[in-house]
């Protein structure tokens, strides 16, 4: 482990339809929960957190860093992950680590060279993508980079590569990736961002540190929908 990043940590993410949390000490994760982040995700986050921590036999201040999901996904359930792990290093006095959900699932789904394409349901037939191919224990390539595509144009500019898409857009969007890259390329397993997060911070500490923890915010990388028409309004 990084000697940045020694002591316990503390992963969460609630960018989707599920919010995660894991617990990693020494290099092994102790403790993890996941709960639907339809079910009112700023009552349900905190008291997962709780509930991880205790069970990987900690207190609260023993927590030597958080690492949370820094966009892109669903608006509100980013504004609640990003208040809550500004609020938990605030209190504790620990440092902020902060990395793309989309980054997390392609390495919680790593288990080749092969590049790992992550999408989130971006609605209206669009996603947020991005591709990344792993090799031990580095992130060795940026394949695509973070952005909200159009699904036939995410097809188009990974057409012929040897890809695995992962992620509930994925799921969504299933049938028409599969026609194009074979059955093999979509794995539609849910698995925990939180312990994604925790391993880039293990494999890049220093790519996720943030300076300022009080005037971090993620990236939301398109504007909301009621900000979209707003805008729309405004130069008709």
């Amino acid at each position: 482990m990084s000697g940045l990043l020694r002591g316990p940590l503390l992963a969460l993410d609630s960018s989707g339809r599920s919010a995660y949390v894991a617990v990693e000490v020494d290099g092994r994760v102790l403790a993890g929960e996941t709960v639907s982040a339809q079910a009112n995700a700023s009552s349900a986050l905190m008291p997962a957190v709780d509930r991880a921590v205790a069970a990987a036999g900690l207190r609260p201040r023993d927590v030597a860093a958080v690492v949370c999901g820094g966009g892109p996904g669903s608006f509100t359930g980013l504004r609640i992950a990003a208040a809550t792990a500004k609020g938990i290093v605030r209190a504790l006095g620990v440092p902020l680590y902060a990395y793309s959900g989309l980054m997390a699932a392609a390495a919680a789904h790593r288990v080749d060279e092969r590049p790992v394409c992550a999408l989130f349901d971006a609605r209206n037939h669009e996603v947020y993508a991005g591709c990344w191919s792993f090799g031990g224990d580095c992130v060795r390539e940026e394949v695509l980079g973070v952005a909200a595509l159009g699904i036939d144009e995410l097809v188009e500019r990974l057409r012929r590569l040897p890809v695995r898409f992962v992620g509930d857009g994925a799921a969504l969007h299933r049938d028409a990736l599969v026609a194009e890259f074979g059955g093999d390329a979509v794995d539609v397993e849910d698995r925990s961002l939180a312990r994604g997060l925790l391993w880039l911070a293990r494999a890049a500490a220093d790519a996720g540190r943030v300076a300022d923890a009080a005037a971090w915010e993620p990236e939301y990388v398109r504007a909301a929908g009621v900000e979209r028409i707003a805008a729309a309004r405004a130069g008709a």
